[in-house]
């Protein structure tokens, strides 16, 4: 129970990635005022937590209402995982990447700090996959949805204190970090492509 807690927390660290997400912040903020930062933090972090919600309550029920078995869209989830991990690992990083894209001052919240930065694709299709109904229980479901949470507060937590952090491991060490990160993401992919292979032909 408490490797599979675990698994989860890695995996939702990895696809929602707290540190990545320092650059994108500083880069969509530096030119406004602290009020302006502030809203635009708390902000991306609610949206954020709302698709993750979304997502692990009615993800898979649409999922099944399409007739898709949801270790088919496991299988398909971990390949995209694992695409997503290469480009952390070889590709632009989340940093390089998501600093590129630009947006007016009241869309910075949703984009692209809260989506895709925050809520990204991989994020929301890892939170489906952890929150399968047939494989886990709602009380497991509820806390697998907590630790995204928790790992949503350590994003606003480095966002708050993102003007030091960022100049303590400039952009080359939030791209290390974000590198070592899809090296981990990649390994969990392939063991939710291979379990989803698995159940598939189990039923």
């Amino acid at each position: 129970m408490h490797n599979e807690f675990f698994e989860s927390f890695i995996v939702l660290w990895s696809v929602i990635d707290p540190i990545g997400t320092i650059p994108v912040f500083v880069d969509a903020t530096h030119s406004l005022n602290d009020q302006k930062t502030r809203r635009i933090r708390n902000r991306a972090v609610l949206i954020a937590a709302g698709l993750l919600t979304l997502f692990a309550v009615f993800g898979q029920v649409a999922l099944e209402g399409m007739g898709i078995p949801l270790a088919a869209f496991q299988t398909a989830g971990g390949i995209v995982l694992f695409l997503f991990a290469l480009t952390m690992i070889f590709g632009d990083s989340k940093p390089e990447e998501e600093s590129k894209l630009k947006s007016d001052v009241l869309q910075l919240a949703v984009f692209p700090i809260a989506i895709p930065s925050l809520a990204s694709p991989g994020a929301l299709l890892g939170i489906v996959m952890l929150t399968d109904n047939h494989r886990h229980a709602w009380p497991s479901q509820l806390f697998t949805l907590g630790l995204a949470y928790l790992v949503l507060l350590t994003a606003w937590i480095l966002m708050l204190l993102a003007e030091p952090i960022f100049r303590k491991i400039g952009r080359a060490g939030a791209s290390l970090v974000s590198r070592i990160m899809g090296l981990i993401l990649s390994a969990v992919a392939a063991n939710a492509v291979l379990e989803g292979i698995r159940d598939y032909f189990q039923f």
